[in-house]
């Protein structure tokens, strides 16, 4: 839903809600219920109630964040009139308080958490942005930035009342240069139409993801995010070249540079990439954009165990080289929820493991015979089974869509605990296993998709309803298997809220509270996307 202006704010907002409660879901603490059955109590079994938030006769669909999870509101200030129309200068006709038009922006697209936030800000500029937080900082006001709101860990929606600081209106190039391929825009740009923008100049973006129709560049820079072009093009860390930043204080830290080589001084667009919003936020981005293929190919193959799947991943890298882009993997069970739920048909004979194949070159005769010898190889030695070979944009997308489309099919599968990790490539599909076992029939399906080209598995794991029992048997047992095999608890989707506990598993002591001190220095009030990527400190 497209947030409406309105330029009335309601009479509740403006009296601060003090009686307005959320209700509990029944049964366990935490645990999801879509309809609520009685007031929470002040002084209860359960925290606070969230300042703002309202019981109205439509029932939540989304358990509010803080009865699920055990977290207590820090003492920020509460809006006020004035500061409402302090905003409404700032931003004139842009600053949304009606309930209904915050919904969306409240609850996260995997509705998993939900905040209370009674203000949302849509600045187009960022002076605009920096006028905000200038204010934000000096009244004690804690601010959520979101951008398309597509993330996996609760990291841009509120955890209570926070401010919701949208970049949506900044979605504009500023610049791009047909050299050098250098694209400098606005945070807010959406990444499909930045990828139909410089393909029309014969370039592409260096990262695609399955959510770009609705993520925001600077969502993506924001959380590193990985993607589908990981392989061939790395890291956002290395196609970033320089950022726009507005501090928690309105100071603007403007570094976008387009200079591929810059070796004065620290480099501080890295403390910005991955920070999820929390040291400061991104208004402006300068990334570079490689050249756009002449010619692409997919296979789809089929492999009888994953012992075969790191043997063909082996293999084509060996043959295909150069030209590879892409290797993705998806077990037996993410084509059966993809048939199941979305009817999408395999293309190949039932398989245990399947894996997709892209290749992106400058020659469309060479890259196809690259293909077609590495082909010929796994299928007469027995490690692939079946396949089919996609040349045409259409029949790649399709080809494309079984494996983009899985966290969609898995989310009509029931409530889905999600797991994003690195590891050692030859482990991992191990702890998919484990996991399988471990769990039995208490969890609906557990299958395992992922980058095996980048040593990332999405761990994923349905059930009917959230369920505490079973997120207990998930967790630490998920963080600390990882742990052991020297892994990350997080390859590509952030900590935000729901991951921030387990940052230990993947970082050193001295590592968290070196982040910590930063988090500090540069945001020293703590209003920045608070209880999001750090621990939580007693």
């Amino acid at each position: 839903m497209v947030p409406r202006l309105v330029s009335r704010w309601p009479l509740g907002l403006l009296r601060g809600c003090p009686d307005w409660r959320l209700a509990r879901a029944p049964g366990a603490p935490g645990e999801h219920s879509p309809r609520p059955r009685g007031p929470v109590k002040a002084g209860g079994a359960g925290a606070p109630a969230c300042r703002g938030c309202s019981s109205t006769s439509r029932a939540p669909e989304v358990t509010p964040t803080r009865l699920r999870y055990a977290v207590q509101r820090l003492p920020f200030s509460e809006v006020s009139a004035e500061d409402l129309a302090a905003f409404e200068r700032i931003v004139p006709g842009r600053v949304i308080t009606d309930p209904l038009e915050l919904e969306a922006s409240n609850v996260d697209w995997l509705k998993m958490v939900r905040g209370c936030s009674q203000v949302l800000l849509r600045p187009r500029t960022t002076d605009e942005v920096s006028h905000i937080l200038r204010h934000c900082y000096e009244r004690n006001l804690a601010v959520t930035p979101q951008g398309g709101n597509t993330g996996m860990v609760g990291g841009s929606v509120p955890v209570f009342d926070e401010i919701i600081l949208s970049t949506a209106l900044m979605n504009q190039v500023l610049s791009f240069h047909s050299v050098s391929g250098i694209l400098e825009c606005q945070a807010g740009c959406i990444l499909e139409e930045l990828s139909q923008y410089v393909e029309a100049r014969d370039f592409i973006m260096p990262l695609d993801l399955g959510a770009k129709g609705s993520c925001h560049i600077g969502g993506n820079v924001a959380t590193n995010a990985g993607g589908l072009r990981f392989l061939r093009y790395g890291s956002l860390r290395g196609t970033v070249l320089g950022l726009e930043v507005v501090l928690a204080d309105g100071t603007v830290l403007n570094c976008l540079t387009s200079l591929r080589k810059d070796n004065t001084g620290y480099d501080l667009k890295q403390l910005f990439i991955g920070s999820e919003g929390t040291l400061g936020v991104i208004t402006a981005v300068s990334i570079l954009c490689p050249p756009r293929p002449k010619a692409v190919n997919v296979a789809f193959l089929g492999c009888p165990g994953f012992t075969e799947v790191l043997q063909t991943f082996t293999t084509c890298k060996a043959m295909v080289g150069e030209i590879l882009s892409a290797f993705e993997f998806m077990d037996a069970k993410c084509m059966e929820l993809v048939r199941q739920h979305l009817g999408l048909a395999s293309p190949v004979q039932d398989s245990a493991f399947y894996v997709l194949v892209e290749t992106s070159g400058s020659s469309a005769g060479h890259d196809t015979e690259k293909l077609g010898h590495f082909l010929e190889y796994v299928l007469s030695s027995g490690l692939v089974s079946d396949g089919t070979v996609a040349t045409d944009q259409r029949k790649i997308q399709t080809l494309w869509a079984l494996r983009e489309r899985i966290t969609e099919a898995l989310s009509h599968d029931g409530y889905v605990y999600k797991y994003d990790l690195s590891l050692p490539v030859e482990r991992l599909y191990d702890l998919v296993t484990d996991v399988r076992v471990r769990l039995g029939p208490s969890a609906k399906n557990v299958v395992g998709y992922g980058h095996l080209g980048d040593g990332n598995l999405h761990l994923n794991v349905t059930a009917e309803a959230f369920s505490a029992s079973l997120l207990g048997a998930l967790e630490p047992y998920v963080y600390a298997w990882t742990a052991e095999q020297r892994g990350s608890v997080s390859a590509e989707h952030g900590l935000g809220f729901k991951k921030r506990d387990v940052l230990g598993y993947s970082k050193a002591p001295a590592a968290v509270q070196l982040m910590q001190q930063l988090k500090l220095l540069l945001d020293p009030r703590g209003i920045l996307n608070p209880y999001k990527t750090l621990p939580s400190q007693a």
